[in-house]
């Protein structure tokens, strides 16, 4: 990916991210924490899933550039997904930042983040959302 491209679409994703409120029906929701004790990411995820398929997913919280822009791509990218396919999407960008083999078509605007791993620090601050979004698909596993 070129790196203007990518610049633009992190920037754009952090400065009009896609669903950042709280949502008015909380109670339609499962709601998780994420947030990085070493930085100021702090993000409270929001997920409503009907009949396995994610119906909605909105966020809100304070985050740095790369943490507010990866969460609202990943929310763009998420929204009527089934559990089983967010879930490869999940692992697919986990392997995209571990420079493991991933599939570029699948990740879509994500693949802005395919140089992260150079900056380790920063893989955590693009992968903190998901990790909000593993918590509540295992939770709901676990609840089967």
């Amino acid at each position: 990916m070129d790196e203007n491209l990518r610049r633009e679409i992190i920037l754009d994703n952090y400065s009009n991210p896609k669903n950042k409120y709280i949502p008015s029906n909380e109670k339609e929701y499962l709601k998780v924490n994420t947030n990085n004790s070493s930085c100021i990411d702090n993000l409270d995820i929001y997920v409503k899933i009907e009949d396995n398929i994610i119906k909605d997913i909105c966020f809100e919280g304070e985050a740095c550039a790369i943490s507010t822009s990866s969460c609202s791509i990943m929310i763009h990218n998420l929204i009527g997904k089934t559990v089983d396919e967010a879930r490869k999407y999940i692992e697919n960008f986990n392997n995209m930042l571990n420079e493991n083999a991933y599939d570029e078509e699948l990740l879509n605007e994500a693949v802005a983040y395919n140089t992260i791993y150079k900056q380790n620090n920063r893989k955590h601050c693009a992968y903190l959302p998901y990790e909000g979004i593993l918590k509540i698909l295992n939770q709901i596993k676990e609840n089967e």
